[in-house]
């Protein structure tokens, strides 16, 4: 995978310790850890209502000390934002295109030669949908990591890791207790976010 923010001595120190401030003073909590298994690991990221997601996933993600790579829609690369965006752990990927994402995301976390956790939204945009893509899913069975649910809850506001999911081949029923587990959240826009 390609060099981020999020292994860039010094700048990480430093935004580390701002995101810690910043969502402090924010009055926001940030829960849980990275499971001892979870050096690689596939995060699910629900709710995603809205861009803010994205700055306070990036904060979350300094002040538990991890090492991100995110999904993002093709357009959010376009220069002169491309290498800004690619250093701040983005991937970008082309909805409309079938190119075989999940076998390339696969390769990758198995090549990979540090930690590497990937966020990948299950609802693939921010606008209203009930339908939920499974990509991560079929990720963490092909690279054989964890899944970690992570969330963020602009009600409460709290944010961080929850529960490792352990996949049990069914994937009807995998879903249902995913989507369980993401019920009571609220994303900034609290009624795109359906998981029931």
């Amino acid at each position: 995978m390609h060099h981020t923010i999020f292994d860039t001595p010094v700048v990480n120190t430093i935004l580390r310790a701002l995101s810690i401030l910043f969502l402090t003073l924010a009055g926001w909590k940030v829960k849980g850890a990275l499971p001892p298994n979870g050096h690689k690991c596939v995060f699910i990221a629900a709710p995603h209502t809205s861009n803010w997601d994205l700055p306070y996933t990036l904060m979350v993600a300094f002040a538990l000390r991890l090492n991100i790579y995110w999904m993002g829609k093709e357009s959010l690369f376009k220069p002169p934002f491309r290498s800004i965006m690619m250093w701040l752990g983005g991937i970008p990927v082309r909805r409309e295109s079938s190119n075989n994402l999940v076998t390339a995301s696969v390769q990758a976390i198995l090549e990979a030669k540090g930690p590497l956790q990937l966020i990948v939204p299950p609802e693939g945009t921010r606008n209203k949908t009930r339908y939920w893509k499974t990509g991560f899913y079929y990720i963490a069975l092909g690279a054989k990591v964890p899944i970690v649910m992570a969330y963020m809850d602009y009600s409460r506001k709290v944010s961080g890791l929850g529960p490792v999911f352990e996949p049990t081949g069914d994937i009807e029923a995998d879903m249902l207790a995913i989507k369980a587990f993401y019920a009571p959240f609220k994303g900034k826009n609290a009624d795109q976010f359906h998981a029931d």
